[in-house]
């Protein structure tokens, strides 16, 4: 695996991978990666013959408070995974090759960016369309892949590949799970023993509220909701939002909600840390 940390190297590289008739395809991450971001390396091989990945920790996409600092930086062992799993190249930049001058053009999505994660984490998806817009140029991939579990993120991607006409396509994978049904996530390592132990109540509150929907409750829906908001609440968590919406727009449901794809989607925060998890119905 090659690894490099400046655009125009990278830019070279791949300019030869497509001289040579070979597609591209694209994982990024913020590093410190685990099996839940090498699912995405191994379903990208099946996308296309070179695979890139990039670790970067983008400073745009965290507010005031959040944990930007201590984002664990994992990069020597970052890339020994992704060697094992046969990605061909690595693109690292520090923040100077990414950001050589304070970022003055930025990408606004719209209404959708403001709604749940965004209603909690202010400028948050503004900075990921940015930062995943600069990473689609460097490394101008055929398809990029994007796992499920950042549900509202990979919208806002899809929307804007297909709005600014990019040449790219936008491909979502599934959650992967620890066998309890814990979302993999890097901020699982900010959990306590005792925490992490009462981690999957999460999933299983939305897979609870699912059975209850299936169960023709997709006229009771509020009710149904509230009653899992207080299953996490009176068991030490603080929810910012627990909510059923289309999958197609993440609006709320209409009044003939048994008739359209639905998806659940929440955000609690368990001691310090703050965990979010979806499902399809």
């Amino acid at each position: 695996m090659q690894i490099y940390s400046r655009i125009a190297d990278l830019r070279q590289t791949l300019q030869q991978t497509r001289a040579r008739g070979e597609k591209i395809a694209f994982v990024p991450t913020m590093g410190n990666l685990h099996d839940g971001h090498l699912v995405l390396m191994r379903a990208a091989r099946a996308y296309a013959f070179t695979v890139v990945a990039s670790v970067f920790v983008n400073r745009l996409q965290f507010g005031s408070g959040e944990d930007f600092d201590r984002y664990p930086r994992t990069l020597a062992e970052d890339v020994e995974k992704l060697a094992a799993v046969g990605v061909h190249a690595l693109f690292a930049p520090d923040e100077r090759e990414l950001y050589p001058e304070p970022q003055g053009y930025f990408v606004e999505p719209p209404e959708l960016q403001h709604l749940l994660e965004g209603e909690f984490r202010p400028g948050h998806f503004r900075g990921v369309a940015t930062v995943v817009l600069k990473l689609f140029n460097a490394v101008q991939p055929d398809v990029a892949i994007f796992g499920k579990k950042d549900y509202q993120q990979l919208m806002l991607i899809r929307a804007m590949t297909r709005q600014l006409a990019l040449p790219i396509e936008i491909i979502g994978i599934d959650t992967v799970r620890a066998e309890d049904g814990l979302a993999l996530s890097s901020r699982n390592n900010y959990l306590s023993a005792a925490e992490r132990a009462e981690a999957p109540r999460l999933y299983q509150v939305l897979c609870e509220l699912r059975e209850a929907i299936l169960g023709d409750g997709a006229q009771n829906i509020e009710e149904l909701t509230a009653e899992a908001r207080n299953n996490l609440d009176s068991n030490g968590w603080q929810t910012d939002y627990l909510a059923v919406r289309r999958q197609s727009d993440l609006g709320a449901p209409s009044q003939y909600a048994n008739q359209e794809k639905l998806v659940l989607v929440a955000a609690a925060r368990l001691g310090s840390t703050r965990l979010i998890d979806n499902l399809e119905v």
